[in-house]
C-alpha cells in the first residue's frame, strides 16, 4: 500500500496540475521530440545499463576487475544482439526467394472465398484483400515481361563517388548510433558509482536516504522488468517457433525471433507477432488447416503465458497501471517512433519511481502509478457521496480479506463518515447528499451482514474466551443526524459480532413521542452515537430522558474521533482535532454512565455489568436550587 504518511509530509502543491507545470512538461516533451537523435541513444543506453548492471555486479563479487567485467558483459550482450539481427536478415532473404511459390495457394484461396461468398459480404471483402496482396507480391517478382507494361526509367549519369555515397550514407546513421550506444553503455557501467553520487548531489544531497532508495528502486524495477520480460518472451517464442516448424510455416526461426522482439511492445506485441505467420499459413497450404493450427498455436501459448508463466515469474510489478502503460506507449511512440514504443514501459517506470520518492515529480506517480492515490476512507467517502453502494461494498470486501469487520469500520468507514460530518459543518454537504450518503452507508452495513455473521459464528481459538457480549442486549441510537444513524448501525453490527443482541435506531426515535418504540425494557445498555466532535447540550440531554424512561438502563455516549493512524496520514490533520476533555466531562456531568471516543472503547464499556448512575433526581434538585437562588437574587 502507498505510504500515505510520506506523501502527507510533502506540500500539497506538488500534486496540483498547474498551468506552469503543464507548460514545463510540454516544453520538455518538445525538446525530446526535436532532439530525439540525442535523447534516443541515451535512453537506450541507460536502459541497457540498467539491465546489465546486475551481471556486472555479479562478476565484481567474484573478483573480476571492473574493466574486464564491463567489457565482457557488453561484448556478450551486443554479440547476441548482432547474431539475432543477422539470423533475422538471413531469414527475411530466404522468405523473399520463396514468395513465388505462395501465389498459387493464394489464388486458390481467393477462388474458394468468391465461390463461398457469392461476391457479397465478408468473404468477398476478404478475397479482394487477398487478391490485392497477391498482386503486390506478383509485381515485386520477376516474370514474363509481356505480362506487364514496359517500365521507362530515366537513368542519370553517376560517377564512382556518387555510387559510394549512395551505398555508405544510409549505413552511417545506424552504425554510428549503435557505436554510440555501445560506448555510452560501457562508460555508464564503468562510472556507475560516480553517476550515482552526482545524481544524489544534484537532486537530494540533503536527503541521501530517500535519493539512495530512489536509485535502488529505479534500477531494481527496470532491470527486473527487462530481464524477466526477456525470459518470458523467450519462453513464449520457443514453442511458437517449434510449433510453426511442425505446422510447416516457412522460416519458423524468423517468426520465433520476431515474436521474441515484438512482445516487448505492451499489449499489441503478441498480435503483431501472430499476423505474419497467419498470413503465411494462408499462402503455404491449399486448404485452411495450416491457418487453423497456427491460430490455435498462438492462442494456446498466449493463454499459458498470460495465466501461468507471467504470474509465476513476475514476483514484483512494474508499478504502472494498465491504462498508464497504454497511454505511455502512445506518448513515447509519438515522440520517438517504433523504438519509443519498445522503450515506453521501462522509461515510464523510471518516471513513476521518481514521482514515488521525489515530491517534485509526484505528479507522475499519481497519474501513472498502480498504487491507490486516495486513502481508503477518502475513497469510500467518494463512493458513498456518489451513491455507489456496489463499488463501496466491493472495496469493503477487498479490505475485509485482510482485516476484521471492527477494524474496517474503525479505520475506514467511520473516518469516511467523519469527513462527511466535516463537510456538513462547513456547509458544503447538501441535505440531499447527506440523505443519499447515509442511505448508501446503511446499505453497505446491510451488504456486510454475511461477513458479520461469518465472524460471529467462527469457531473460537483455543486460548480465546467466550464471546464477551454474550447475554447482553444493547441499543445503538444515532445522536442527531442521518449520518449518526449510519455510525450507530456499524456499532450495532460490531456488537453483534461480539455475541451481543444489538439493534440500531435512527435519531428520530429520540423524540419524546417515540422513545417507547425503542423497547428498552429488556435492554442492558444504550449508546448514543455522535459524529459531531462537540455535540450540543440539547442533544446530550437525551441521556436524562432515556434514564427517566428506563431507570435500569446504562446509557453511554460515543463521540467518534478520527483514529491516530488515519489522522497521521491526512494533509489537513488539524481539521479533526481530538475530542476536548471538557466535552467528555460535560457528558458525564449530565449523567452518562460512560463517554468514549473509539469503537474498541465502546465495545468494552457496553459489556460491563454494573448498576446505572442515578442522576435524574439530583439533577432536578439542582435545577430547583438554582431556580430558588435566581428568585432570591431577583427579589
Amino acid at each position: 500500500m502507498m505510504d500515505y504518511e510520506a506523501v502527507s509530509g510533502d506540500p500539497a502543491s506538488h500534486r496540483r496540475i498547474t498551468l506552469p507545470r503543464l507548460a514545463t512538461i510540454a516544453g520538455v516533451a518538445a525538446v525530446m521530440y526535436l532532439a530525439q537523435e540525442v535523447f534516443l541513444p541515451l535512453a537506450i543506453a541507460m536502459l541497457i545499463t540498467f539491465a546489465l548492471s546486475p551481471l556486472v555486479s555479479a562478476l565484481r563479487k567474484r573478483g573480476v576487475p571492473m574493466l574486464g567485467a564491463v567489457l565482457g558483459v557488453v561484448l556478450i550482450a551486443f554479440a547476441l544482439m548482432a547474431l539475432l539481427a543477422l539470423v533475422m536478415v538471413g531469414q527475411i532473404g530466404e522468405l523473399a526467394q520463396n514468395l513465388p511459390t505462395f501465389q498459387a495457394n493464394i489464388l486458390a484461396k481467393v477462388d474458394a472465398l468468391k465461390a463461398t461468398g457469392g461476391g457479397h459480404g465478408l468473404a468477398a471483402r476478404l478475397s479482394d484483400m487477398i487478391t490485392a496482396v497477391n498482386a503486390e507480391i506478383g509485381s515485386a517478382l520477376p516474370g514474363d515481361g509481356s505480362a506487364r507494361p514496359m517500365q521507362v526509367e530515366v537513368v542519370e549519369r553517376t560517377n564512382a563517388w556518387d555510387v559510394l555515397l549512395n551505398l555508405v550514407l544510409p549505413l552511417i546513421s545506424p552504425v554510428a548510433t549503435t557505436g554510440l550506444v555501445v560506448v555510452v553503455v560501457i562508460f555508464m557501467l564503468m562510472e556507475r558509482e560516480q553517476l550515482r553520487e552526482r545524481f544524489i548531489r544534484l537532486v537530494g544531497a540533503h536527503d541521501i536516504h530517500r535519493t539512495t532508495q530512489l536509485l535502488q528502486d529505479a534500477g531494481s524495477r527496470v532491470a527486473t522488468y527487462l530481464l524477466i520480460q526477456l525470459l518470458v518472451n523467450t519462453i513464449y517464442a520457443i514453442p511458437i517457433g517449434v510449433g510453426l516448424w511442425l505446422i510447416g510455416i516457412p522460416n519458423a526461426v524468423l517468426w520465433g525471433l520476431l515474436t521474441l522482439v515484438l512482445r516487448f511492445v505492451p499489449y499489441i506485441g503478441s498480435v503483431l507477432s501472430a499476423a505474419f505467420p497467419l498470413f503465411l499459413a494462408v499462402a503455404v497450404s491449399p486448404d485452411w488447416s495450416a491457418l487453423l493450427w497456427t491460430g490455435a498455436l498462438f492462442v494456446a501459448v498466449e493463454l499459458i503465458t498470460s495465466n501461468v508463466v507471467e504470474p509465476w515469474l513476475y514476483g514484483s510489478r512494474t508499478g504502472l497501471s494498465p491504462l498508464a502503460i497504454i497511454v505511455a506507449a502512445i506518448f513515447w511512440t509519438f515522440l520517438w517512433g517504433p523504438l519509443g514504443l519498445v522503450l515506453s514501459t521501462p522509461l515510464t517506470v523510471c518516471l513513476v519511481v521518481l514521482g514515488r520518492h521525489l515530491p517534485q515529480f509526484e505528479l507522475f506517480d499519481i497519474l501513472l502509478g498502480d498504487e491507490p492515490v486516495l486513502h481508503p476512507h477518502v475513497r469510500l467517502y467518494q463512493r458513498l457521496l456518489a451513491g455507489d453502494a456496489v463499488e463501496a461494498t466491493f472495496h469493503a470486501e477487498e479490505d475485509l480479506e485482510e482485516a476484521a469487520l471492527a477494524e474496517f469500520y474503525q479505520t475506514t468507514a467511520i473516518p469516511a463518515l467523519l469527513q462527511a460530518q466535516d463537510d456538513r459543518d462547513r456547509g458544503v454537504l447538501t441535505a440531499e447528499q447527506e440523505t443519499r450518503l447515509a442511505n448508501v452507508a446503511l446499505k453497505l452495513v446491510e451488504n456486510l451482514t454475511p461477513v458479520a455473521e461469518e465472524e460471529r459464528d467462527a469457531p473460537p481459538e483455543d486460548a480465546e474466551p467466550e464471546a464477551p457480549g454474550k447475554g447482553f442486549r444493547v441499543a445503538c441510537v444515532g445522536g442527531r443526524w442521518q449520518i449518526d444513524d449510519a455510525s450507530a448501525a456499524m456499532l450495532a453490527q460490531c456488537l453483534g459480532v461480539e455475541g451481543a443482541e444489538a439493534r440500531w435506531h435512527g435519531h428520530e426515535t429520540l423524540a419524546p413521542s417515540r422513545v417507547a418504540s425503542l423497547d428498552l425494557d429488556g435492554a442492558d445498555c444504550l449508546i448514543l452515537c455522535f459524529l459531531d466532535p462537540a455535540p450540543s447540550r440539547a442533544s446530550l440531554l437525551h441521556i436524562r430522558r432515556l434514564k427517566r424512561a428506563a431507570p435500569h438502563l446504562r446509557v453511554g455516549v460515543l463521540v467518534w474521533q478520527m483514529p491516530d493512524g488515519v489522522l497521521g496520514s491526512l494533509d489537513q490533520a488539524g481539521t479533526y482535532p481530538p475530542i476536548r476533555q471538557e466535552k467528555i466531562e460535560e457528558i458525564q456531568a449530565i449523567g452518562a454512565d460512560f463517554a468514549v471516543t473509539s469503537l474498541d472503547a465502546a465495545l468494552e464499556a457496553a459489556f460491563i455489568k454494573e448498576a446505572p448512575r442515578k442522576v435524574a433526581a439530583a439533577a432536578r434538585t439542582s435545577a430547583r436550587a438554582s431556580a430558588r437562588r435566581r428568585t432570591k437574587t431577583a427579589s
